[in-house]
């Protein structure tokens, strides 16, 4: 390579055409008009038209005119001959005979177009151009030089020697560097000019340790305990006491410092010790200012989880054990009241209006003595939860878990940089008052705050004689789940940190709102009054309703969409199972043929062929920015990537004869280069290049996308997993939420600990993909829905189709515009009978937009925004109580099509798309069989690095199924075969029978120049 840093494929097409082009690209460049075809047509002889065409393409898509004229594909000729009535497109043959006139009509393109070279002003332009995206975004310098490229050839300059364009691009980025270093630098020596020795020092050991400071404050906490919450709270108070976080670095790219702060949080010492300055302090400074988010994170997490799993869920099983244990003798004093109270009944009846209190307590004392009655009375009493029930029993409980809690109530309030609204800042004054209480017997009411005491935990806290003492321990324990549940709602917060900050003060406000309202409202179709907005949502719902009412009349009593008669003369819809879709013989024939075609193949293979394609692997560059010296990088990717996403190690996939396989340097690019930016960038190539494969328009266009979970136990010590025994047993896990559109490309994935409600995950997922269009339309499993949800991705403009059970018991809604008269559905009236609230919609529009734009511009995190729409108590807040009545209206729509008798297409697509999400989970546990499909990484991030190459993994062995199977089906065909679009539509590359992942790991297997020859033999057809 010419360029150290530039990559075989970059090198390979600077300035060159390599192999065909797409039709796309041949429509774009090659395509000639009217001044085109005036300028060609003064030629003389095709082969001198043709000849001058194919100059003019290939400037324009190269840039640059090739010192062969002909050395282009052959669709480009066949394609410029088509268009200039070219019967025979060889005649092109002839035009490089004459040099002159080759180069006579590259200097009149020039002239023509205004085609110039790289000089003068062009040349600063350029180098501005570079400098300010390696500025904003900190790309790498491969990624700088496609840049530039583009850059040449949109400006129409051609383009310079290799050499000449990449020392222009390293300059630059090396200037845009070196002024970040220095902005973080002086930056620090503004907010204290001896902050800079002090972060140095975490760069040695203290005395008998063996590990650098920075190395120790890197390690976060694992086990779930009090003591374990006091040591990651303590971490918290000296990561915050250095005062890297009092640095201003807000007006420097967000993205420049997280690329500074990754590569310091990666590093070892010794490193980090030999970097230069500026380029040592500023380093230090952003990864010890993300350290310090990183540890309230941490530290937040760890209480959240312990509350959870020790203090929550404990209480909860020993107040139902402690009431099993009690009933026997409930049972026992419940029956002689019970037999008291008979004859008490019968006395009092007989007595009339005279009762003798005698002859009242002798028939009594002929059931029970009246000891034993009184020690009834009082052991029933005694034993019957008070008005709290359940969970006033389950709050005692609580209360006998201070010892839990005890160990960090003293740094809990003073090291966490606490926030709070208005409804929290009670929580947060009671919460800094709660270590002044240990080692005290009696707390008294006035010292309090009564108001925190919920009706669950008065009996606890006050005790059942309700005198002036308060159980000290009761009232600490209530304090911490207030705690816990603000800060779920974001009513508590930390100012800094990144998953429990603030989002209100992330969401678009003051100027930065005003600058974003118009483009933001205008791409999400919310720019127009919202009274005319309301209108048009209304009469979509208004005809589905008529539209519904008249397929249900029409189709008659057996449709599989009814009428019946509930309880209390209420009418509901009756909704018939959707019937599973026949599968003929021809597609059964056409899937065995396939599978039986398609090459046996390992799946080391397979990477290294996908890339063969795409170029993929050239996405994983250091974590520095710096470009790699290393030969052969891509087989040591491939090789890590199939070690995290078969789950086997670094062990099986080394070779200590090849370079490439080394284990130290596996380890080193395991640790330095794949992550998950790089994962998202491999991504995009693999997703747009599935699109762009024939058979897969027709299995969709890109535009219906599905979210779900699945779900990994994680048998090692961490905060970053939660209990769920159906899906974990008695251990820990935790939840992949990823998204696959119709086109079987994976385009996005989110982690996160346990098993949370995923539609505070699914917008999350979809708001974050790697590549691909779009998506109109998403569809998920029942977990996901919520009135809410429906109204932040209508709001967004998505289509939201959640596959819901129970169809006939969900509640549907009817809307009327004020002053028109409400619609009459016939006899669907009595299932319409529940009124959406417009006026909340219309008082709160200007919020709603707000969030809309913030969401959708990615200020703010719509889990983040989801929590803090909801009250503790589950019931939205004003605002979200607005959101869903809007969804109210999205989720009719869903529901008046699922359920339409005459039109099954729909919920067809719906149930169709999870059926393809369910075989890529089916997929993805194939390939993720080492250590048992269980995941052993104890840290957030190197879990979303392990499920993210898994995650790449699949796209790869989707992509490299999906050309496969076009080919086979071409070649089918090319047989003589009749092949059905409609068996195609249904076919899968989803397969795996003929792929070999166990046992073998080579990376060193030639890579194919062509597809690979398909089988004959036939296998088990591909599932569905």
């Amino acid at each position: 390579m010419p360029v150290e840093f530039l990559s075989d494929e970059q090198d390979a097409r600077f300035g060159r055409f390599k192999g065909e082009l797409s039709q796309t690209d041949l429509e774009r460049f090659f395509h000639l008009d009217d001044a085109d075809r005036d300028l060609i047509a003064v030629r003389r002889g095709d082969h001198n038209r043709l000849g001058f065409a194919v100059q003019l393409g290939t400037v324009r898509f190269l840039g640059a005119f090739l010192s062969d004229s002909l050395d282009v594909p052959r669709g480009v000729v066949d394609y410029l001959a088509a268009q200039l009535k070219i019967t025979d497109p060889s005649v092109v043959k002839k035009y490089p005979q004459r040099a002159p006139t080759v180069h006579g009509h590259a200097r009149e393109i020039r002239t023509a177009y205004g085609y110039r070279d790289l000089a003068g002003e062009l040349t600063e332009e350029l180098t501005l151009f570079v400098y300010s995206r390696a500025w904003t975004y900190g790309e790498g310098l491969a990624v700088l030089f496609d840049h530039a490229t583009a850059w040449l050839r949109r400006e129409r300059v051609l383009l310079p020697g290799v050499s000449v364009l990449a020392r222009l691009v390293t300059a630059a980025r090396e200037r845009s560097i070196a002024r970040l270093h220095e902005v973080v630098a002086a930056a620090s020596a503004a907010e204290d000019l001896g902050l800079p020795a002090v972060l140095r020092s975490l760069l040695s050991a203290d005395q008998g340790e063996r590990a650098s400071r920075l190395e120790a404050l890197r390690v976060g906490p694992v086990r779930v305990s009090g003591p374990e919450l006091d040591r990651a709270l303590q971490r918290v108070a000296a990561v915050r006491m250095l005062g890297a976080g009092a640095v201003d670095l807000s007006g420097l790219p967000a993205a420049r410092v997280r690329a500074l702060a990754r590569y310091g949080l990666g590093a070892k010492a010794q490193s980090l010790r030999r970097l230069a300055e500026p380029r040592g302090t500023a380093t230090l400074v952003a990864t010890v200012a993300a350290l310090e988010a990183d540890s309230v994170d941490d530290a937040l997490d760890l209480f959240d989880l312990l509350m959870a799993t020790k203090v929550l869920g404990p209480s909860r099983r020993a107040a139902a054990a402690e009431r099993l244990a009690k009933l026997p003798e409930l049972e026992k004093a419940s029956s002689v009241l019970a037999r008291v109270g008979q004859t008490l009944l019968r006395v009092l009846e007989e007595s009339g209006e005279q009762v003798d209190v005698a002859v009242a307590w002798a028939a009594l004392e002929q059931v029970a003595g009246r000891d034993r009655i009184a020690d009834a009375v009082a052991r029933v009493d005694e034993l019957v939860p008070d008005a709290s029930g359940a969970e006033g029993a389950m709050r005692e409980q609580m209360a006998r878990r201070f010892r839990t809690v005890a160990p960090f109530l003293q740094t809990l309030s003073t090291t966490i940089p606490w926030g709070a609204t208005a409804g929290g800042k009670p929580v947060l004054d009671a919460l800094a008052t709660l270590d002044t209480l240990r080692g005290r017997r009696k707390v008294r009411r006035k010292e309090i705050d009564e108001s925190l005491v919920t009706a669950s935990w008065r009996a606890a806290v006050f005790g059942r004689s309700n005198d002036d003492e308060v159980d000290r321990d009761a009232w600490v324990v209530c304090v911490l789940e207030l705690l816990r549940s603000s800060l779920r709602r974001r009513d508590v917060f930390a100012t800094t940190s990144n998953r429990w900050g603030d989002p209100r003060a992330q969401l678009l406000d003051g100027l930065a709102w005003d600058a974003a309202r118009g483009p933001a409202l205008r791409s999400l179709s919310l720019d127009g009054p919202v009274s005319e907005h309301l209108a048009g949502k209304v009469e979509l719902l208004d005809a589905a309703w008529r539209g519904l009412a008249d397929e249900v009349t029409d189709a008659g009593p057996d449709a599989s969409v009814r009428l019946t008669e509930a309880e209390g003369g209420k009418v509901k819809l009756s909704v018939a199972r959707l019937d599973a879709l026949e599968v003929p013989e021809s597609l059964i024939r056409l899937r065995t043929q396939v599978a039986g075609l398609l090459p046996q193949v390992d799946l080391p293979e397979i990477l290294l062929e996908v890339h063969s394609w795409t170029g993929f692997l050239n996405a994983y560059t250091h974590v520095s920015g710096a470009g790699s010296r290393m030969s052969d990088l891509p087989v040591s990717v491939a090789a890590v990537l199939i070690a995290e996403a078969c789950n086997v190690g670094l062990t099986p996939v080394a070779a200590e004869g090849h370079a490439a396989l080394t284990r130290d340097r596996l380890g080193h690019v395991q640790a330095n280069y794949v992550r998950t930016e790089t994962h998202a960038d491999a991504n995009a190539l693999l997703i747009e290049t599935q699109a762009r494969v024939p058979i897969v328009g027709q299995w969709g266009g890109g535009l219906l996308a599905s979210v779900d979970g699945l779900r990994f136990v994680v048998p090692v010590r961490t905060i970053n997993a939660a209990p769920n025994p159906k899906y974990f047993g008695h251990g820990r896990g935790l939840t992949w939420f990823n998204a696959v559109n119709d086109q079987v490309a994976g385009i996005g994935a989110v982690v996160v600990p346990g098993t949370v409600r995923d539609s505070l995950y699914v917008l999350d997922t979809i708001l974050n993909l790697d590549g691909g269009p779009k998506p109109e339309m998403v569809a998920s499993d029942t977990a996901s829905y919520s009135d809410m949800v429906f109204g932040i991705f209508t709001l967004l403009g998505y289509r939201f189709s959640p596959r819901i059970a129970d169809l006939a018991d969900q509640r549907l809604w009817r809307a009327t515009v004020p002053g028109q008269a409400p619609g009459d559905y016939g006899s669907l009236n009595g299932v319409a009978r529940h009124k959406i609230n417009l006026d909340k919609i219309t008082t709160h529009w200007e919020d709603m937009t707000r969030v809309a734009a913030s969401l959708a511009t990615g200020t703010v995190r719509a889990y983040d925004v989801l929590r803090m729409l909801t009250r503790e108590n589950g019931a939205p807040n004003p605002l979200g109580a607005a959101i869903t009545e809007y969804g109210r209206i999205a989720k009719t729509l869903h529901l008046l099509a699922l359920i339409d008798p005459a039109d099954e297409s729909y919920r067809r697509s719906i149930n169709t798309q999870l059926t393809v999400q369910e075989s890529r989970h089916r997929l993805a546990r194939a390939i993720f069989h080492g250590r048992r499909g269980q995941i052993y990484q104890r840290y957030r991030e190197g879990q979303e690095d392990q499920l993210g190459a898994l995650g790449l993994v699949l796209n790869a062995v989707v992509l490299w199924n999906t050309r496969y199977i076009d080919f086979a089906v071409s070649a089918l065909r090319a047989a003589g075969q009749e092949i059905s679009d409609v068996d195609v539509a249904r076919l899968s590359p989803l397969g795996d029978a003929h792929i070999k992942m166990l046992g073998r790991y080579a990376f060193t297997t030639p890579t194919p120049n062509t597809l690979r020859p398909l089988r004959e033999e036939a296998v088990h057809p591909i599932e569905d």
